[in-house]
């Protein structure tokens, strides 16, 4: 194998840790954003703009996964098939905690109920993110995957 054929098979691990890095971030900033609005009763235009943001960002990251790395993660080790269903089954419930989410900030939600919101996604998706690269970090670093890191993991 040559030197750049490993830097691209050890690339997919490094770009699952960025993402994941970027959507902390862009949940912090989130999270800055409601309390710096809390004295606005219904949620500002930055904070719509935020929450949407991050909503729309996590959201393609998991359909990324779910579309193109986990079949590829599967093909290759067979024997991961129950932990992928489990990621996947908290895609499913993060994309519920999300479109609670997106409801309280399109109804105008006070920053308050929004801030509860946004504890719930922080919560699921930090434990989701910690399985996650404890399951695949390792495999990531093997996975001979021909695709765009950006449609694989998000537009972050």
């Amino acid at each position: 194998m040559s030197e750049g054929e490993q830097t691209r098979l050890v690339a997919w691990s490094q770009e699952m840790r960025t993402v994941h890095h970027r959507l902390r971030e862009a949940l912090r900033v989130t999270q800055d954003a409601v309390r710096d609005g809390a004295d606005a009763e219904p949620a500002t235009r930055d904070l719509l703009v935020f929450c949407h943001g991050f909503c729309a960002a996590l959201t393609g990251h998991h359909e990324g996964e779910d579309e193109l790395l986990f079949p590829a993660v599967v093909a290759a080790y067979p024997e991961l098939g129950d932990t992928l269903r489990y990621l996947r089954q908290d895609h499913s419930m993060i994309g519920h905690l999300l479109s609670g989410l997106r409801a309280a900030v399109e109804r105008a939600a006070t920053p308050a109920e929004i801030s509860r919101h946004l504890e719930g996604v922080a919560a699921i998706m930090e434990s989701h993110f910690r399985y996650e690269e404890r399951q695949l970090l390792s495999v990531l670093e093997t996975l001979a995957l021909d695709a765009d890191p950006r449609v694989v993991f998000g537009p972050l």
